[in-house]
């Protein structure tokens, strides 16, 4: 016997999301991403007194990378040039690329995945505001390292200032390499391709985005390793973070928004249930015995007009079931 749910105990669906409310709130949490980070320029000196502690740092554990790669993208323009392309241009691609993808076909996943973006994206805001540190390429020349974009500037629409378009590098903060959202983001691009792409393809991608980009962000002399180690962190924090802020703005929406009070009803078993205010089983005229449109049940009926199609089936050809009528005999033949 197949199994029929009791009307008013449905498990409720959850709020479909919408793209006309999810476009905003992306662009919102951006917007002051982006301000955020241009507000927070701390001093320039001890922006670059970072930079060196950091290298310094990296040296007494050997895990200096950035001047081989340097040196490799200075050298060999078919390395440095695409390489500088990707830096500038994949991650205001790639990431909004994933989220659509996810809304539209990931639908169930794509709030939670959204919400640890926006939360990890707002920690490494507090990571800029707290220790602005110098990249490697605006060192000094005597620690070793080459702008690569300003290098192969006359390749792409990039100036001297990082990824900024040329006449715009007052508009951005060169001091934010610390943590690394360039390797953040697309960690995290990486682990919703693997997750949720089921194909050969896409998890190839998922492993190999996260990667080029950590030894691109390097090789231009955008960031440290370190740097590229914090933005894995701030990811693993803003996941961790995720679920809080998902119950908390859960709590806030239900504060303002009216709670619909339960009308008890009953159910075809007999047994009450309850059904919202407003809803078809919630009317008064849920407790007779009409069907729909004027039909009803007599007793020992089970299907509406049962009993017209009884008359019917004798009744003469041409003569409807209401010339008939419930007590009336069956024409002789």
């Amino acid at each position: 016997m197949p199994h029929t749910e009791t009307p008013g105990t449905e498990a409720a669906p959850a709020p479909r999301l919408r793209w006309w409310t999810e476009l905003p709130l992306i662009l919102l949490v951006y917007a002051c991403y982006s301000a955020g980070r241009l507000l927070a320029r701390g001093d320039v000196s001890g922006a670059v007194d970072n930079g060196l502690a950091i290298l310094r740092f990296e040296k007494a554990l050997y895990l200096n990378f950035e001047h081989p790669l340097n040196r490799l993208f200075t050298r060999e323009a078919w390395i440095g040039v695409p390489a500088d392309f990707w830096y500038a241009s994949l991650h205001y691609l790639v990431t909004p690329a994933v989220l659509v993808w996810l809304f539209r076909s990931r639908a169930v996943r794509y709030r939670a995945a959204r919400t640890w973006l926006m939360t990890s994206t707002l920690i490494g805001l507090i990571g800029f505001t707290l220790l602005p540190t110098c990249p490697p390429r605006l060192l000094d020349a005597g620690h070793g390292f080459v702008d690569t974009m300003a290098q192969y500037s006359s390749y792409g629409w990039w100036g001297g200032a990082a990824s900024a378009p040329r006449g715009m590098g007052n508009m951005t903060n060169q001091y934010a390499a610390m943590p690394s959202l360039h390797v953040g983001w697309a960690l995290w691009c990486g682990v919703m391709l693997w997750r949720y792409g089921g194909t050969r393809a896409t998890k190839a991608a998922a492993v190999a985005y996260p990667l080029i980009t950590t030894i691109v962000v390097m090789g231009t002399a955008n960031h440290y390793f370190l740097d590229a180690v914090a933005g894995a962190a701030v990811m693993g924090a803003g996941l961790l973070l995720a679920p809080l802020v998902m119950r908390t703005a859960d709590r806030v929406k239900a504060r303002f928004t009216r709670p619909m009070a339960p009308v008890a009803t009953t159910s075809p078993t007999g047994s009450p249930a309850a059904s919202p205010a407003g809803s078809p089983a919630a009317s008064p005229a849920a407790g007779s015995s009409i069907v729909s449109g004027g039909c009803q049940t007599s007793a020992g009926e089970r299907i509406p007009r049962q009993r017209e199609s009884r008359l019917g089936a004798g009744a003469e050809p041409g003569a409807s079931p209401k010339d008939a009528g419930d007590g009336a005999p069956a024409p002789a033949r």
